[in-house]
């Protein structure tokens, strides 16, 4: 979680729902080359988990921490959740996903 910035506001997520950080994919052809970012307009489907809600509200009321724990690599629905956009401590802007439970659809180990 080291490539994680902090955020300059403390998030706790209500119910089954989990703040996810986007990740961007790098890619890099046979030969070496990077592709950037901005060449591929597809949104990212991986991210790290960086708050997770205490369960109890959602479809099936979970709890997210029984599955998840902040820190883990997850993918989820390219679609999915609401994206938000929180200060870092360096005054950046940060885009995060707050998505359900359900959303999630696996861990990456």
């Amino acid at each position: 979680m080291s490539d994680v910035p902090q955020l300059a506001v403390k998030i706790e997520p209500l119910g089954d729902r989990v703040v996810i950080m986007p990740l961007e994919a790098e890619e890099v052809t046979a030969s070496g080359i990077v592709i950037p970012d901005t060449a591929n307009k597809e949104k990212p489907s991986e991210g790290v988990v960086i708050a997770i809600g205490k369960g109890g509200v959602g479809k099936d009321c979970a709890d997210p921490s029984a599955f998840l724990k902040v820190g883990d690599k997850v993918l989820f629905g390219k679609y999915a959740g609401d994206d938000v956009k929180l200060k870092s401590t360096e005054g950046k802007d940060i885009e995060v996903k707050v998505l359900h439970l359900d959303s999630v659809l696996g861990k990456v180990v």
